[in-house]
């Protein structure tokens, strides 16, 4: 991910085609090391490719992946094969929490009274 953002940051400089040495002085510049294998393996799979058109693709790819949140809840099935507890398969009903009134530790006055 390193050089991917060495990488990004050489074009966003101005470097339309950025070296394997470009990317190893930004990296340098922050203290952290490049390992030359993944430098070159990164810059021949990105060969004759435009940056923007990459990016695009890849924002289309990550818009179609799942990020989480209000999923069903699986129910096992019971042991011997039989139905489930009805217990089980009934969501659970939630209580209202009624929120209590502040109480008056500003002795008495408020600053909106």
């Amino acid at each position: 991910m390193k050089v991917i953002a060495a990488y990004l940051l050489a074009v966003l400089g101005g470097n339309n085609s950025p070296s394997s040495d470009d990317i190893k002085e930004i990296l340098g510049c922050v203290g952290s090391e490049a390992d030359d294998e993944k430098i070159e393996q990164f810059l021949s799979e990105i060969k004759g490719k435009d940056v923007v058109e990459v990016v695009a693709a890849g924002r289309d790819k990550l818009a179609s992946v799942p990020s989480g949140g209000g999923g069903a809840v699986a129910v096992a099935a019971a042991p011997g094969g039989g139905a489930a507890a009805p217990a089980a398969a009934e969501p659970k009903k939630e209580e209202k929490v009624e929120e209590k009134e502040e109480s008056d530790d500003d002795m008495g006055f408020s600053l909106f009274d």
